[in-house]
């Protein structure tokens, strides 16, 4: 990809139609993963952009959050870990956890601030953590791209080779922004969909589907009623 200039934020206007086929397209595509071992946990790897025009879908995400937990059957297992950028170079990582208040908490203190995008440190940080114990997925939300587009590529290219999926939500219609997250989601052979921020079930549901999946496969997926997730059950039953 040749892309070299930094992509900036831009309003998100309502949820339209291809917005739904996107998600749809999204779905579809997770139902191609491979499942987590039996007895092992799923393991998830949330992302978010934390700068200040985030703040939004910050408070959005908190509150939909749970839902990710939610998802999954009593018996199984989801391990999710945090990580955000914001201000002038911080990017930091939480502990791993089990349930849906924990995330909360840790989301809940978390202000956002002014600053560029930080993908790469994600990127960097994905591929190290799985390095020492399998990720099953990333999903990463942001709105822009200030960084070199190609260098970024590099690092989602290699997630692809390593097995690590990245599954990139647009918040937006930037279409700079949306070839960049395309690529990326191309290159680690993920996925990519855009919400809309006035439309918090939009992100509920990919959530929801990706933690189902991540955690064990269609098993799991069988207890979620969601369009989103009835999609992905269609898709992979299907085969």
């Amino acid at each position: 990809m040749s892309e070299k200039h930094p992509t900036h934020r831009t309003d998100a206007p309502a949820a339209s139609g291809p917005v739904r086929n996107e998600i749809a397209d999204f779905v579809k595509k997770v139902g191609q993963l491979a499942r987590p071992n039996a007895g092992e946990d799923g393991r998830l790897l949330f992302a978010m952009d934390a700068t200040m025009s985030r703040q939004p879908t910050w408070d959005m995400a908190v509150s939909l959050q749970a839902g990710m937990f939610e998802a999954i059957p009593k018996e199984a297992a989801l391990q999710v870990q945090l990580i955000y950028f914001r201000g002038l170079g911080e990017c930091r990582a939480s502990k791993w956890v089990r349930d849906a208040g924990a995330l909360a908490k840790m989301m809940s203190t978390i202000a956002c601030q002014g600053g560029n995008t930080q993908i790469g440190k994600v990127l960097g940080h994905a591929r190290d953590e799985h390095g020492k114990r399998r990720i099953h997925a990333v999903v990463y939300v942001g709105d822009a791209v200030e960084e070199n587009v190609d260098a970024l590529c590099a690092k989602a290219g290699e997630l692809g080779l390593m097995g690590l999926p990245l599954f990139v939500f647009q918040e937006g219609r930037d279409a700079r922004v949306e070839a960049a997250f395309k690529e990326f989601a191309r290159l680690s052979k993920g996925a990519y969909a855009r919400f809309d921020s006035g439309a918090p079930q939009q992100l509920a549901d990919l959530l929801r589907a990706v933690a189902a999946y991540a955690s064990g496969g269609r098993s799991q997926l069988k207890l979620e009623t969601s369009p989103a997730a009835r999609g992905l059950l269609t898709q992979i039953e299907g085969r």
